[in-house]
């Protein structure tokens, strides 16, 4: 069943943990606008996310950026007596996130959609974070692998169509992008830790350490990181004259070749026609270039989100809607927070 989305305009609401995030999309594939307010600094000197500063600012923040996304797509969020609103669906992120911040998204989403009498559908931040390489590639051709890395997710999904995904495997323990906040903040590099690793990594001998690469041979796609970020504390307790840099550089090194050996695996055990990343751990760029390094080697296209869109944003949720939106239909607007809601899988 398809349903008639006008002219496929949706404004994506994004508050799952730390950003605060507005954006319309068009169609699925053309952003009009993408804004992002980031709580970085609010939550440095905690060394992590506090949910309740979190869901506070988003509350304070709301407003502010759905106007400034309407703004910038050069549309009007006050419909004239006799018209209709300039965009036709409003979607937020409804799970996994913390709680608290996924209902000021919510609650937003549904009242903008109430009262300006358009559609609400809620969106799986997971299977949004799919379709951030799309935003930057529309001709994309499904089937694809996409490793999904993240601060509290890493999944090798196989793609198959719009809707229809396959998890291959998953974390067992600690998610990629966790592991990095774990090992930066024990090297004394700060928040976030993904961003301060791969800066300081730059100047030191990913070679210098060999640490170990969990479950690479073990026949499964499935990871664990807990320990590899125990191995890193050990062995610079044993060694405190080892230089820091060496330390982020092997550490970041071991990651990356545990995360593309699984991945180019699971491509072509499932014979996919291309290679996608997703996720915050995605903008990492030894990653970055390995990635393209290995869809060179293996003769198979390779799609990279933006740097935008490899972070959390509303862009990927509106998009991820538009299709949910043409299958499924709109959501209901009882629809509530589920914080440890999962991938949908055919």
């Amino acid at each position: 069943m398809s349903f008639d989305t006008g002219r496929g305009r949706v404004l994506g609401i994004e508050t799952s943990c730390d950003e605060t995030a507005a954006a319309i999309v068009q169609s699925g594939t053309s952003v009009l606008s993408s804004v992002v307010s980031s709580q970085v600094d609010l939550h440095a000197r905690y060394g992590g996310v506090v949910p309740e500063i979190a869901s506070r600012a988003h509350v304070d923040l709301i407003v502010p950026v759905v106007a400034q996304a309407f703004v910038e797509a050069g549309l009007s969020d006050r419909p004239v007596e006799g018209a209709s609103c300039d965009v036709d669906a409003v979607a937020a992120t409804y799970g996994p996130g913390l709680v608290g911040a996924l209902l000021v998204g919510v609650s937003a989403g549904k009242a903008l959609a109430l009262a300006w009498d358009v559609p609400f559908i809620a969106v799986n931040h997971l299977e949004a974070h799919l379709y951030a390489a799309l935003l930057d590639e529309p001709e994309l051709e499904l089937p694809v692998i996409v490793l999904l890395v993240s601060g509290g997710h890493t999944l090798i999904v196989h793609m198959e169509d719009h809707g229809r995904y396959r998890v291959l495997g998953s974390t067992i323990d600690d998610a990629a992008g966790e592991a990095f906040d774990k090992v930066a903040r024990f090297l004394g590099l700060g928040y976030p830790g993904g961003p301060a690793i791969d800066r300081i990594s730059v100047g030191g001998d990913p070679t210098a350490v060999r640490f170990p690469r969990p479950m690479l041979g073990d026949g499964t796609f499935d990871f664990s990181f807990s320990g590899l970020k125990t191995a890193v504390v050990n062995y610079v307790r044993k060694h405190p004259e080892v230089s820091t840099p060496d330390v982020a550089a092997s550490f970041q090194e071991a990651v990356v070749d545990v995360l593309l050996t699984k991945t180019r695996a699971a491509a072509k055990a499932v014979g996919a026609r291309g290679l996608c990343l997703g996720g915050g751990v995605a903008a990492n760029s030894l990653l970055r270039e390995r990635f393209l390094d290995a869809c060179l080697e293996d003769g198979m296209p390779g799609y990279l989100p933006s740097w935008a869109m490899c972070t959390d944003n509303a862009a990927m949720i509106a998009s991820a809607a538009w299709y949910r939106w043409r299958s499924d239909g709109p959501w209901p607007l009882d629809t509530g927070a589920l914080p440890n809601l999962g991938l949908p899988v055919a």
